[in-house]
């Protein structure tokens, strides 16, 4: 297990640097100068020029990533170009809404898409079969970027039940989450259920159930438990996408999370606060499938012993 999690972590801060040497880069290709955006189309050449040497902008592309790095490495990421306010605080202050949403919405896929899959396998071409993949078929077709207006309209302008937008309690949690979780409903639905079917067949679930075991007991405790492990790929992998892929949904709600601030800071050309927005989107997905890859050889030892 050690040389496993060593292997892992290696590849994983290969892929940090990477991704961190990769964002930098792409930033420093954006169009549009950050330090004109900040003084205005009135500024002198002179006031210009200053603003840019002490923003170390003045520095060739290789100093500026070593520069960059060390800061980084220090928990430093500068401070915003707008509010001049330390990056980092502002991070602290968003991020905890952009996990709030993303577990919020991973919790309503899970328990849309446990049933429904299920039923799906033991009822396998009935109509609850075909009720539950026409689900699927929906929950996959169907944009995030139609599905939140119409929620909205439907439960909070024309019912009156739920706040339109913000983070103001409880109950505004509920439509971001709903819209967030239906899509990944879809896709783990058609996943539990392609799984389980695969499962029921195996010989250990005809010999429980040939040694009289109640059927609720074998489903539960031999073949949801073993068809867990593609199920759990598929959470860790869509956990990182809805840590980064939140950026739709935030703006429809107005939720004030990390995806508005980036686009917040896009708008702005702020451009060190787009960067660590990015970088804490890109670094959000890769430890989560990091913890997925740990989680996953933990269940099953046979991943373990392959490495």
């Amino acid at each position: 297990m050690l040389s496993f999690l060593f292997s892992r972590l290696l590849s994983t801060l290969t892929v940090v640097l990477g991704v961190i040497t990769l964002i930098f880069l792409l930033i420093h290709m954006v169009p549009g100068d950050p330090v004109q955006a900040m003084l205005g189309e009135t500024a002198t050449p002179t006031d210009l020029e200053s603003l840019r040497q002490a923003l170390g902008l003045d520095q060739p592309l290789l100093t500026q990533w070593w520069l960059y790095m060390s800061n980084l490495l220090q928990g430093n990421l500068g401070d915003s170009l707008y509010s001049k306010e330390p990056i980092i605080d502002i991070l602290i202050e968003r991020f905890p809404a952009t996990l709030e949403l993303a577990l919020a919405g991973l919790l309503v896929a899970v328990l849309l898409a446990l049933p429904l899959g299920s039923i799906a396998a033991l009822r396998k071409d009935s109509i609850y079969d075909n009720g539950a993949m026409m689900f699927s078929l929906l929950g996959v077709s169907i944009p995030n970027f139609w599905l939140g207006p119409m929620l909205i309209l439907l439960f909070s302008l024309t019912l009156g039940w739920l706040p339109v937008s913000g983070r103001e309690g409880p109950l505004s949690l509920v439509l971001p989450a709903i819209t967030l979780g239906t899509a990944l409903a879809a896709i783990l639905a058609r996943m539990v259920r392609a799984t389980l079917l695969e499962v029921l067949n195996e010989d250990y679930i005809r010999t429980a159930r040939a040694k009289g075991l109640r059927e609720s007991a074998i489903i539960i405790h031999h073949a949801l438990r073993n068809a867990s492990l593609p199920i759990i790929t598929i959470l860790g992998l869509q956990l990182g996408t809805l840590l980064g892929g939140a950026v739709i949904t935030e703006i429809i709600f107005a939720w004030p999370g990390i995806g508005q601030l980036t686009i917040e800071s896009i708008e702005r050309r702020d451009y060190p606060l787009v960067q660590a927005c990015i970088l804490v989107i890109s670094l959000s997905y890769v430890l989560v499938n990091t913890l997925t890859d740990i989680l996953y050889a933990w269940l099953d030892p046979r991943v373990r012993y392959s490495v």
